[in-house]
C-alpha cells in the first residue's frame, strides 16, 4: 500500500512536471492508475474502517497527550487519584460484595493516607517494596495506593501460590517485609523458615498470633491511629516504579512484572478512551486484585475516572446477574472462562433486568459470543488482547464479533504493532533474506510483536525483575537493523480490514480456569513430589472449555506410583487451576540433543484412550481424585456429559 502511494505521487511528478500534462487529464490518468493497481481495494477498505481507526486515533492521542503531560509534571497515580477525589469526595468508589462496605473516595484517600504513615513510622522509605498477600477487599486498594503515596513499592503476590513458587515470589521481590490477610497466614507459616531473615510480617484482619508466622504485627490499630491527611509526596515521577503483578510465563517460576505509573495510566486510560466508557459507569470486578484486569483494568477506573467499583472476593456464576441488579452495575469485567459459566447456569429472570451494556475483558470464544450476547442483553463487548507487562495492545473498539483488536490498513506504520511469520511448532521466527522478520499478510498466522522504544511511555517495554526473562521476550532485527520488539509468544490471524483474531496461545504456558500455567514451573514441583521423576506437562483441548486442560505424563515404567499420596501431596504445592486434570504413565521419555522434553507428539496423542496405550487417569472433580481414564469416560468427556 504505501509502495502504491509512492508510485502514485512519482507518476504525479513526472506527468504534471516533466510531461505537463493539464490538470484535466492528469486526475483521470492518475485514478487511473490508483484503481487499476488494487486503488479500489484500498478506497473499500478506507470508508470501512477510517470511522475505527479515527475513533481509535483519538483515544490513543488523548492518552498520549496526558502521559507526556504527566511525565513533564512528575505525576503519580496517587495525584491522579488526587484530582479524582476533589471532583466527588463523596461520591462512592468502593463496595465491597462479601460485606456490603461501602467507602466513599474521601474515605478511600483517608484509609490511604493512613497507610502511608503507618508504614512512614514503622521505617520504610521510597524504594522500599512490601509484598501483599491477602484476597480481594476494598483494603488491598488502600493498601498499595497508601504505599504508593510515600514511594513504597507493593509486590501484589497471587493469593493462590504455596510453598517455593511464594518463598520465590518473596524473595525476587527483594521485599523488607509482607502484608498477609489472616486467611493465608498458614501458606506464610509453611514458608517461614525458608524466607530472608529480617523480614517482617504485618497481618491484616482477625488476629491469631498463634497460627501466624513469627514476630507478626498486627497492621490495623497502626492504621487506625495513624493520621489522615495527605502525607508528604515522595522525589518520584510518572516513569517510575508503582508496583509489580506476578505472571506465569516460559521461565518456570513467576515472572514479576514491572508496572510503572505511566504503564497504569496508559491500560487504563486506553480502556476508558477506547470502549467509550463514562465516568458515572458502575463496574463490577469480580477478578482477583493481584491481576492486572482487576486493579489495573477494572479499578484504574475507579482512581483515574470516578468510577463506581464493586468488588467481589471471589467469582460465583450463580450470584454474578443478582449482584449486577443489587450494585445497579453498567460494566463487568470477564476472562473467557467467566462466560461459559454463565451460560452454564440455569435461565434466571434476573439476567435481563440489569442494566450492565459492556462486557470488558478478553478470552470470549467466537463460539459462545453471540450467544452471551444474546441471552444476557449485552449490547457491546470490550474484548481486547495484551499481557501485564506487553507494549503491544489491541482493544476491540467497534464491537467486531469474534475480535481482540485491530490494526489500521489505512495507517499500518502509526501503531507499531504486527503479526510476522513463525514456525509455529518452534515458534521460531522466520526471517527473509535480508535478515529481517516477514510480515504477514492478512489471513495468514503469525505472532504478535511490539516495537521497543524506550523513550515512548506507549511503546517502552519495563520488563521484569526478573532479568534473565528479558531477553527471552525481545528480539532484534525485527522491522528494520538494529531496532528490537517485545515477542507476545501468541498467534493470531489478521483479516482484510486490520481485525485480529486470536488463533493459539503457544509456548510453555497455557490458559486453564482464567489463569496462565506455567508447564516448567508444574513440571518442577511434580518431579519433586516423585523423587526427581522426568515430568512433563502441556495443555489439551477439551471440548466445551476455555483454553487447554493441563496433562501430566510421568515416567513411570514400573507403575510405582502412589496416585493417593501424589495427589495429596500436589494439592498442597499447588493451585487448583495449575493441577494436572489428566495423568499418562509413560516407561521412557524423549528428550532433544539439548536435553529438552519433545512435547509434540504428547500434545498431539492427548488423552484419547483409542490412541495412547499407556495408563491414562483423570482428576474426578467431585472425589478430587485420579481414576482411571477409560473410553467410557473419554466419550462422556467428548460429548459435555463428565464436568472438569
Amino acid at each position: 500500500m504505501m509502495m502504491q502511494m509512492l508510485a502514485l505521487l512519482l507518476l504525479f511528478v513526472i506527468f504534471r512536471f516533466f510531461l505537463g500534462l493539464p490538470w484535466i487529464q492528469l486526475i483521470p490518468a492518475l485514478l487511473i492508475f490508483y484503481l487499476g493497481s488494487g486503488g479500489w481495494n484500498f478506497l473499500r477498505i478506507f470508508f470501512k474502517t477510517i470511522k475505527r481507526d479515527v475513533m481509535a486515533g483519538q483515544a490513543v492521542l488523548w492518552t498520549r497527550f496526558r502521559i507526556w503531560w504527566y511525565t513533564k509534571q512528575k505525576y503519580t497515580i496517587p495525584r491522579v487519584f488526587q484530582q479524582t477525589v476533589s471532583k466527588h469526595p463523596e461520591k462512592v468508589a468502593l463496595i465491597f460484595q462479601g460485606t456490603g462496605e461501602t467507602w466513599t473516595f474521601r474515605q478511600l484517600d483517608d484509609y490511604s493516607n493512613k497507610v502511608a504513615h503507618a508504614l512512614y513510622e514503622q521505617g520504610f522509605r521510597s524504594g522500599d517494596v512490601i509484598a501483599v498477600f491477602m484476597e480481594s477487599r476494598n483494603q488491598y486498594v488502600g493498601l498499595w495506593l497508601g504505599m504508593a503515596k510515600i514511594g513504597v513499592e507493593a509486590a501484589l503476590l497471587n493469593s493462590n501460590v504455596r510453598q517455593e513458587s511464594l518463598q520465590y515470589c518473596i524473595g525476587i521481590s527483594q521485599a523488607k517485609a509482607v502484608v498477609f490477610g489472616s486467611e493465608l497466614a498458614e501458606a506464610l507459616r509453611e514458608v517461614e523458615s525458608s524466607l530472608v531473615k529480617g523480614l517482617r510480617f504485618f497481618c491484616f484482619g482477625e488476629w491469631k498470633a498463634d497460627s501466624f508466622p513469627a514476630g507478626s504485627e498486627h497492621l490495623d490499630p497502626l492504621i487506625e491511629k495513624a493520621p489522615s491527611h495527605s502525607p508528604d509526596p515522595p522525589d518520584k515521577g510518572f516513569q517510575d516504579k508503582l508496583f509489580y503483578i506476578y505472571t506465569s510465563g516460559t521461565t518456570g517460576l513467576p515472572k514479576a512484572a514491572i508496572i510503572v505509573h505511566s504503564r497504569y495510566f496508559r491500560m487504563a486510560s486506553l480502556v476508558y478512551y477506547g470502549f467509550r466508557l463514562k465516568p458515572d459507569d458502575v463496574v463490577y470486578d469480580c477478578l482477583p486484585l493481584y491481576h492486572s484486569a482487576g486493579t489495573v483494568v477494572g479499578m484504574g477506573q475507579c482512581l483515574l475516572y470516578g468510577m463506581t467499583v464493586v468488588i467481589r472476593r471471589k467469582f460465583s456464576a450463580s450470584q454474578f446477574w443478582e449482584d449486577c441488579v443489587k450494585y445497579n452495575c453498567t460494566v463487568v469485567q470477564y476472562i473467557g472462562e467467566i462466560c461459559r459459566y454463565l451460560l452454564n447456569q440455569p435461565h434466571h429472570e434476573l439476567e435481563r433486568k440489569h442494566r450492565v451494556r459492556v462486557a470488558l475483558g478478553n478470552g470470549l470464544r467466537v463460539s459462545i459470543w453471540k450467544e452471551f450476547m444474546e441471552r444476557f442483553g449485552i449490547s457491546q463487548i470490550a474484548e481486547f488482547y495484551g499481557a501485564t507487562e506487553c507494549n503491544c495492545s489491541v482493544g476491540n473498539f467497534d464491537n467486531k464479533f469474534g475480535a481482540c483488536g485491530f490494526n489500521s490498513r489505512i495507517f499500518p506504520n502509526v501503531h507499531p504493532v504486527k503479526l510476522v511469520r513463525v514456525n509455529e511448532d518452534t515458534m521460531e521466527l522466520v526471517r527473509g533474506p535480508d535478515g529481517l522478520c516477514i510480515l504477514c499478510k492478512p489471513g495468514e498466522p503469525g505472532q504478535l510483536v511490539g516495537r521497543i522504544k524506550q523513550n515512548d511511555p506507549m511503546q517502552r517495554f519495563d520488563g521484569y525483575l526478573n532479568h534473565d526473562a528479558n531477553a527471552k521476550k525481545i528480539a532484534r532485527d525485527i522491522f528494520t537493523h538494529g531496532d528490537s520488539a517485545y515477542l507476545t509468544g501468541d498467534v493470531l490471524v489478521m483479516d482484510e480490514l486490520g481485525y485480529l483474531y486470536f488463533r493459539d496461545r503457544t509456548g510453555d504456558t497455557f490458559r486453564w480456569k482464567g489463569e496462565n500455567v506455567s508447564t516448567t514451573e508444574v513440571e518442577g514441583t511434580l518431579s519433586r513430589i516423585l523423587n526427581m521423576t522426568d515430568v512433563i506437562v502441556y495443555g489439551v483441548d477439551v471440548p466445551g472449555t476455555e483454553g487447554k486442560a493441563g496433562m501430566a505424563a510421568i515416567v513411570d515404567p514400573h507403575r510405582s506410583c502412589d496416585l493417593e499420596a501424589f495427589t495429596e501431596n500436589m494439592k498442597k504445592a499447588l493451585p487448583a487451576y495449575a493441577r494436572p486434570i489428566f495423568l499418562r504413565l509413560l516407561s521412557q521419555v524423549s528428550t532433544t540433543s539439548t536435553f529438552k522434553f519433545q512435547k509434540g507428539d504428547l500434545r498431539k496423542e492427548g488423552y484419547d484412550p483409542n490412541v495412547v496405550k499407556d495408563p491414562m487417569y483423570f482428576l474426578e472433580p467431585q472425589q478430587g481424585r485420579y481414576l482411571p481414564l477409560t473410553k467410557e469416560i473419554f466419550q462422556k468427556i467428548q460429548s459435555g456429559q463428565a464436568k472438569l
